[in-house]
């Protein structure tokens, strides 16, 4: 079969341009959210629950958002969640321009973080179904490849310190900047010419169609314990992500535009990942990939939790940036040729329930950790969830090496 180079297809062109635009915005306030919550308070299981609010949204509407993504017309979709997100956005800098330190302010930024959770995941699941319709299935690890890469690049590489200099000028101009993303990006989604999607069969009751999904996915167990194995790793690896503003100040004592850097070098290993992952994964099974991905994590939880010296966190930083970006390119790829295209959404969803559904429970479990462990130390209690996370992340490893395997 003939196939078009992927960048000369014009649709792609406009996704890709679309999700530069929409990963920039999401490195900004990657960034401001977790650094506006520690100047409204010092708390740090209410810090936990704006990271909360963020992901909750995976374990309450995954499930119905597969439903509504294999029912209607992914660009619309993907239009009205990023219109939610610009007034959401813009919610945020007014907050972040009006608000004074205390608990009710961050209740507020609680509430609207989780609106933003909600519209994320009918957009992400959207976008992941969507693809497979905008390229051939043996462009997917490519396009895959290149749409972690922008990923990386805008979302985790600029981003991040980006916002650390907008933070020094106002905490509130990242909240801005990501609308103005927000609203490039339904503009080159809206420039996408696609055949309209004909329904050829009747839509089944909502019940009906989120219990064909789950079956689906239970049914095959290869899939289920990847999504397992995935809801054990993004339970700690989002409690991870959620105190590292904490682990920063207190143990690494680094500045807004610091602590944006020192998102960087994970990003720096994931685009590398982007790059070559795609030749790489000619060569090696999903599985291996996966297994790389954990053994990369559990080592950088584990420098962490030992208060390591900076280059040698920086060096394990990276690489759990190189072999967590191997082990999305793979599992994400697997799924879409894996699961029939009638189902994606909504097994799509169900894999994401299980697979980022705990990640909510990580974050919050991680603040409250360091607030029970605050009579060691301040700086002592931030490195107790590390330890947790390298234990239980060395645990999944070892029962995904014995138990996975994927068709």
């Amino acid at each position: 079969m003939n196939l078009s180079p992927l960048w000369q297809t014009r649709n792609f062109r406009m996704l890709f341009a679309s999700a530069a635009a929409t990963n920039l915005g999401d490195g900004l306030i990657a960034v401001a959210v977790p650094w506006l919550a520690t100047l409204l308070t010092h708390d740090p299981i209410l810090i936990g629950l704006v990271a909360t609010t963020r992901h909750l949204p995976w374990f309450l509407f995954a499930l119905p958002a597969g439903v509504i993504t294999d029912r209607l017309d992914h660009r619309r979709i993907l239009i009205s969640a990023d219109c939610l997100r610009i007034a959401l956005s813009l919610a945020l800098l007014s907050l972040a321009l009006t608000a004074t330190p205390g608990t009710t302010p961050v209740m507020v930024m609680a509430a609207l973080t989780f609106l933003l959770g909600s519209a994320e995941v009918l957009r992400d699941n959207t976008a992941q179904t969507f693809l497979p319709s905008v390229v051939e299935k043996p462009q997917l690890e490519q396009a895959n490849g290149a749409l972690w890469s922008t990923e990386q690049l805008a979302g985790q590489f600029i981003g991040p310190p980006l916002a650390g200099l907008l933070i020094d000028i106002s905490v509130a101009l990242p909240f801005g900047a990501q609308a103005a993303m927000l609203a490039g990006a339904v503009a080159m989604i809206l420039s996408m010419s696609l055949p309209r999607r004909v329904q050829t069969t009747p839509h089944l009751p909502m019940f009906a169609a989120l219990k064909e999904g789950m079956l689906w996915l239970w049914r095959d167990i290869p899939l289920r314990r990847l999504a397992f194995v995935l809801g054990g790793f993004n339970f700690i690896g989002y409690g991870f992500a959620a105190v590292l503003v904490l682990y920063s100040q207190r143990v690494l004592g680094l500045d807004a535009f610091g602590f944006g850097a020192f998102l960087t070098l994970a990003a720096c290993g994931g685009l590398a990942a982007t790059l070559i992952g795609p030749l790489i994964l000619r060569r090696i099974r999903p599985r291996s990939a996966i297994l790389l991905g954990m053994v990369g994590f559990t080592m950088a939880a584990t420098a962490l939790a030992l208060e390591a010296p900076l280059w040698l966190i920086a060096v394990f930083m990276v690489l759990d940036g190189f072999s967590g970006m191997l082990w999305n390119i793979a599992q994400v790829s697997y799924r879409q040729r894996h699961i029939p295209a009638p189902l994606l959404g909504r097994v799509n969803a169900a894999f994401r329930f299980i697979g980022t559904g705990p990640a909510a429970f990580g974050a919050f479990t991680f603040g409250w950790l360091i607030s029970w462990a605050e009579p060691w130390g301040s700086a002592q209690a931030v490195l107790l969830p590390y330890a947790v996370a390298a234990a239980i992340g060395a645990a999944l490893t070892v029962y995904a090496a014995a138990r996975l395997q994927l068709r």
